[in-house]
């Protein structure tokens, strides 16, 4: 006699979902989404209230934010120690200068005439192979060797902007071309930019480009640290060999990163030539390359909101204590420079950062969300 078969089927497991934990993400989704739309708002109606000043200022950090981002990609993410944005910067400048200027014979000086877009993509994708072309040292070198040999780059940059005369201007400079793009003119114009009313001039219109550039970079580098090139990265910043048992091709993402690195740090040469409206050797200096570690170190190593907020830090300081302290008759006389105050500043800043609070001050600000989402009892996050 066949055995009975149970049809009976089995008991259905229903697994209860928190919906406390589903509405407080939901929650947080909300507030993110909603202060973005804040901020985007603030971004769009504060160029009809702020002066030229302010405008140039902003435009300038956005220009050094994008390198900071770059440069934490490299140092911050992957532990490799570089010291050549100055350097990729110039060649982004340059690059857009000869290609967008018109030759002058009388000074000698060459230039192409090409429209302003190519030559900011030509700038980017200079400057990235150029990363791509240091690499193969990289891969070779590490810490404190490493940073020399990047640091070198920046001596044949200041040598190149000083003695090629008929590409850079020599020691006075060189000024650099308007920005146009669809026909709208980032700059002096004989025809602004009318909209509802409201003349848009050249500050405000760069505000708008540095501003959309700058979120683009740095959603760019979130996805990159999201992906699996991300975790080979961190991989890496623990050592060559541990990340190569890992099955990392070391070379091919220290390549990786390098080449992306120059292209953010191009990106930021144009942006940064634009907004003093010339380049000159003094510009790209030594100084600028520890500056630039300085940013990524005050904002928080790793962090793509930390490279914003270092570089904020520290290339707007010099003028907001000229501002704010202009009144001081010591500053105003030039007994004490407003450039050095700075120094001292974030100086200062980093030496605490190290000693006390490495993650910088995108971490002092997680710490202070993570101690006002416990009193809330809402679980802490641990994201850049």
């Amino acid at each position: 006699m066949p055995e009975s078969v149970d049809t009976q089927k089995p008991p259905t497991i229903t697994v209860a979902v928190p919906t406390q934990r589903r509405r407080r993400k939901s929650d947080k989704r909300t507030w993110k989404w909603a202060a973005i739309a804040v901020l985007a708002v603030i971004a769009l109606i504060a160029p009809l209230y702020l002066t030229s000043y302010w405008l140039q200022l902003v435009f300038a950090v956005s220009a050094i934010a994008i390198g900071a981002i770059g440069l934490n990609l490299v140092t911050g993410t992957a532990d490799q120690l570089s010291l050549a944005n100055p350097f990729f910067m110039v060649v982004g400048a340059l690059t857009y200068v000869v290609l967008c200027s018109e030759a002058d014979a009388e000074r000698g000086l060459v230039g192409l005439g090409l429209p302003p877009i190519v030559g900011l993509v030509g700038g980017v994708a200079l400057a990235m192979v150029a990363g791509l072309l240091f690499s193969p040292i990289a891969s070779r070198l590490r810490g404190i060797y490493l940073g020399m040999a990047s640091f070198g780059l920046v001596f044949v940059a200041i040598y190149v902007l000083n003695n090629a005369g008929a590409l850079s201007g020599g020691f006075n400079g060189r000024s650099v071309p308007t920005f146009e793009l669809f026909g709208i003119v980032f700059g002096r114009s004989d025809e602004p930019l009318v909209i509802a009313g409201v003349p848009f001039g050249r500050w405000e219109l760069l505000w708008y480009l540095g501003l959309a550039l700058l979120v683009a970079a740095a959603w760019f580098a979130s996805n990159i640290l999201k992906s699996r090139s991300g975790r080979a990265l961190r991989l890496i910043a623990s050592g060559d060999l541990p990340a190569s048992v890992s099955g990392v091709h070391v070379a091919w993402y220290k390549a990786q990163v390098f080449a992306i690195s120059g292209m953010y740090a191009g990106l930021a040469g144009v942006l940064f030539a634009l907004s003093i409206g010339s380049i000159a050797p003094e510009t790209f200096s030594l100084e600028l390359a520890l500056e630039f570690l300085a940013m990524i170190v005050i904002g928080g190593m790793g962090s793509v909101a930390g490279a914003v907020i270092g570089a904020a830090f520290v290339a707007a300081m010099p003028l907001l204590l000229q501002y704010a302290l202009g009144d001081i008759p010591a500053f105003q006389t030039g007994e004490i420079s407003a450039a050095n105050v700075a120094n001292y500043v974030y100086g200062l800043a980093v030496i605490l950062v190290l000693i006390f609070k490495p993650s910088g001050l995108v971490g002092i600000w997680r710490d202070v969300m993570n101690s006002f989402r416990r009193r809330k009892n809402i679980p802490t996050t641990t994201e850049s």
